[in-house]
């Protein structure tokens, strides 16, 4: 099974970073197990990334204001409305996954999103706030753990 781990977010925009931060951290750990990329890129400019991958698990941040920072949520496309935008660069998930299956690329059957809360998704050059970097181990932990469960799983198939 091709696993890939696809860390998104910009890395100038302090909290911003967290999915790229986790990438970082995940590289040497999953070595062998699945392939870990950063990206800053957004829209249709992610299918490129996602093609030959039978799994994706995406890292992010979301800024809802529902959770407190540093809140870990998981998702699947099915979990997540179409996005209505003027442009494709700002088409989500559930759009790729419908214009990869129109043109019948090689698309992950399954992808899962890990989405951390944040605080501060604006300010340039800022770091961290408190609550997402004490939270960023945890949200690596949870993701080594869904690769794992994953390749056992094809491993008992």
């Amino acid at each position: 099974m091709r696993i890939l781990v696809l860390g998104l977010g910009n890395e100038l925009l302090a909290d911003d970073a967290v999915g790229l931060l986790a990438a970082r951290e995940l590289r040497a750990p999953l070595d062998g197990q699945a392939d870990v990329v950063e990206s800053s890129l957004s829209g249709v400019a992610l299918i490129e990334l996602l093609l030959g991958y039978d799994c994706a698990i995406l890292i992010d941040a979301v800024q809802t204001g529902d959770y407190p920072p540093g809140t870990i949520r998981e998702f699947t496309p099915a979990d997540l409305d179409s996005v209505i935008a003027p442009s494709p660069h700002y088409a989500g998930i559930p759009e790729l996954i419908a214009l990869a299956s129109q043109l019948d690329l090689d698309f992950p059957d399954e992808i899962r999103i890990y989405a951390m809360e944040i605080a501060d998704a604006c300010s340039i050059g800022g770091a961290l706030t408190d609550p997402v970097r004490a939270a960023l181990g945890k949200l690596v932990d949870r993701v080594k753990q869904d690769v794992c469960a994953s390749q056992k799983e094809l491993c008992h198939a």
